[in-house]
């Protein structure tokens, strides 16, 4: 039976309980312990899958195809452990289960109740789905005292008498804010937020209090013993220039000593030397890149999380920093001087999205970067709008178009009704409802030899994760490929374009599939190393 570790929020939300939890992973796993991390999602979408990036974020995809909270791309990225289906669960799912159940009979006529029903399916979930893992990390999501939670607060407190002290340990993550008129940090919201904890049943065992500055031994020891926890168990969870130095400086608080004194576990130092060469690239860079990122959800950065931390691990390969310049697509459509819009970008990229809005400055994006010879990397709508720009610039194909944005001459990305995954063939149609009808999760990639693609990825055949209804139609392969835009990459039958490039660029190149989504800063993606790397040429040209 392997350890839980229940990590919850208090007084705030964004006080980074999924960076916290995907930091102490890591430093588990440099202790030699096997982990495996899961988030429990309040809200009462069955997945974030059809809810606005611009309100919620991204959408994290795992390689079985499910569409999850971005926090999962958080823990993947510090631990390199390939999250599951089994790995995200929301109201939403564990009510749709329990509905089902009742509605075939399985509760034998039982009165369904939250207590015990929802909470042993709650209970269930956090212990499905496990083989040999030492630990088992479970973010709650939201904040203590949030209604939506209660539920799963409840499921925690039932699993924590369940598994006994030996096997569970509570971490509470909370704000210790800065007073500028008393030159003060309190104490009290913290003292709240436990105490809210300590309302539903559960006493933290560890607490991790975000703030800016470093906490005084007084307030540590005040903070002990009003929330009934050892001020040694009181952690500083200090804001950091970069995520990648969180481990180190929670390491250096003693977090991960805590939880080993807490399982009676050895205290033997862990082997951190992976995070030290992250940390020495981030804080000594040879130089700088600008890159440009045409997009449509910009109002919230977060809609892009896991693209910018794919450029930064781009970064620390080539030993460059990465400035990046968010411009909303929009504006660059209706920009009379775009260039001055794109400032001194020495690269573009176009990143992924859903609907004809804004779709115009993503193709005039792309046709400078073409012309300029900047480079270029569009990801799934942004390879979608490259088709779009040669078949309609070069091409001679005016009326070129998708059917995503309604009914069109000439259909150069069209809804793809069916597909073979492995040995399966899967339908879809547009009378499907929008969640989780999308070709979701790893797929496999044939390549070109003598391709740019295969150069970078150093083989012939590859597995990415794709989120998206829409396809280029093969159909109109030889017409692009005939103005110098290769298709460079199709699924094993030859009938999906997953890759598309050109050879007389620096560097242009469009992919079906999110690369993004499997970069690590341990184990940049080699689309990343190469565009980075790119790019850094251009700086020193111009």
């Amino acid at each position: 039976m392997p350890r839980f570790i229940f990590i919850t929020g208090g007084v705030v939300s964004s006080l980074g309980k999924g960076l916290a939890s995907a930091a102490l992973g890591s430093l588990l796993q440099a202790r030699g312990y096997k982990v495996r991390l899961r988030k429990l999602d309040p809200y009462l979408n069955v997945d974030p899958g059809t809810m606005s990036p611009t309100q919620h974020g991204e959408v994290f995809v795992t390689d079985d195809g499910a569409e999850t909270d971005l926090d999962l791309g958080h823990y993947e990225r510090f631990t390199g452990v390939h999250a599951k289906k089994s790995d995200n669960v929301t109201t939403g799912k564990i009510y749709s289960d329990v509905l089902a159940k009742e509605r075939r009979g399985d509760y034998l006529g039982a009165t369904i109740q939250v207590i015990p029903h929802v909470t042993n399916a709650i209970k269930d979930f956090v212990l499905s789905d496990l083989t040999d893992e030492d630990f088992v990390l479970c973010e709650i999501g939201g904040t203590v005292g949030d209604i939506e939670s209660l539920p799963f607060l409840e499921a925690i407190r039932q699993l924590g008498n369940d598994l006994g002290r030996s096997k569970s340990c509570f971490l509470h993550v909370t704000l210790l804010p800065y007073i500028a008129v008393a030159d003060e940090l309190k104490t009290k919201p913290t003292q709240h937020s436990v105490k809210e904890l300590q309302s539903v049943g559960i006493q933290p065992d560890i607490l991790l209090c975000r703030t800016p500055f470093d906490i005084p031994e007084e307030q540590l020891r005040k903070i002990g013993l009003f929330c009934n926890v050892r001020p040694e168990a009181v952690i500083n969870g200090r804001d950091a220039k970069s995520i990648y130095h969180v481990p180190m400086m929670y390491h250096k608080e003693g977090l991960d000593m805590e939880i080993c004194r807490h399982f009676d576990l050895p205290l033997n130092a862990p082997d951190l030397s992976v995070w030290e060469k992250i940390n020495t690239a981030v804080e000594n860079p040879e130089g700088e890149v600008n890159i440009a990122i045409v997009g449509k959800y910009v109002s919230l950065l977060d809609s892009y999380k896991s693209l910018a931390e794919a450029l930064v691990h781009g970064g620390l390969h080539n030993h460059v920093k990465v400035n990046l310049n968010w411009i909303d697509s929009e504006e660059l459509e209706q920009a009379e001087d775009p260039m001055h819009i794109l400032g001194n970008a020495d690269a573009i990229l176009v990143p992924g999205g859903f609907g004809e809005r804004g779709s115009e400055g993503k193709i005039k994006a792309i046709t400078i970067a073409r012309e300029k010879q900047l480079p270029f990397l569009g990801i799934c709508f942004g390879m979608q709008m490259a088709v779009l720009e040669a078949a309609r610039n070069m091409a001679g194909i005016t009326k070129a178009g998708s059917t995503e944005f309604g009914e069109c001459e000439e259909p150069l990305v069209g809804l793809m009704t069916e597909w073979t995954r492995g040995n399966e063939r899967e339908t879809r149609s547009n009378q499907d409802d929008l969640g989780g009808t999308m070709r979701l999760g790893s797929y496999d990639c044939a390549l070109s030899d003598g391709s740019l693609a295969a150069s970078l990825y150093g083989e012939a055949s590859i597995q990415e994760r794709h989120r998206h209804r829409y396809e280029v139609n093969i159909n109109y392969r030889d017409a692009l490929e005939n103005v110098g835009l290769k298709f460079s990459g199709l699924s094993p039958d030859g009938v999906l374009p997953e890759i598309v490039e050109r050879q007389d660029h620096p560097f242009f190149i469009g992919v079906q599939f999110h690369p993004e989504l499997k970069s690590k800063p341990f184990d940049p993606h080699p689309l990343f190393r190469g565009f980075i790397e790119a790019a850094k040429t251009r700086s020193r040209l111009v």
